[in-house]
């Protein structure tokens, strides 16, 4: 599964919006500049995340944009899910957006193969995307898991 260049650039955006938490608000410039995002993409996915609620703008010289929610109660999966959409890969074992399969061979049995691995796919997916919060992601670290982050182990983790 592959994410959008719209997720990956709101996730290095709000890189700057974590750290400026509780701060002066940033301008899309500044946000621009430091991750090196097109400023033309950048204002369409900070809207996107205002519009969701996220992130709240301020007008005038000192304005900008500033997270409206405390970091650690947003996860990188609700961030993926508003740029992205879902995070299953076929629309059968979708959560959030599910859509029953008209041309499958199997959508009139009880079992399905493909639901199988893709709804563990899904899981797997969201089980990491769901646990890290931007202020965990931020940090380098890891919460409410099972498994150590890789800063915890000290080696690389396959993903």
């Amino acid at each position: 599964m592959r994410f959008s260049k719209k997720s990956e650039y709101a996730l290095r955006a709000l890189i700057e919006l974590t750290k400026a938490y509780g701060g002066t608000p940033l301008r899309r410039h500044e946000i621009a500049e430091r991750q090196h995002v097109p400023i033309v993409f950048l204002e369409q996915i900070l809207l996107a995340m205002k519009h969701a609620g996220l992130l709240g703008s301020t007008r005038g010289a000192q304005g900008g944009y500033a997270l409206i929610k405390p970091p650690a109660k947003v996860t990188l999966g609700q961030v993926i899910r508003i740029l992205d959409g879902p995070l299953a890969p076929i629309g059968c074992v979708s959560k959030t957006a599910y859509k029953k399969c008209h041309d499958c061979p199997y959508a009139k049995k009880d079992y399905c193969p493909l639901q199988d691995v893709m709804g563990d796919v899904r899981n797997a997916i969201a089980d990491i995307l769901d646990n890290y919060s931007l202020e965990d992601f931020i940090a380098g670290t890891r919460r409410e898991s099972g498994r150590p982050s890789r800063h915890e182990t000290g080696s690389p983790t396959k993903r």
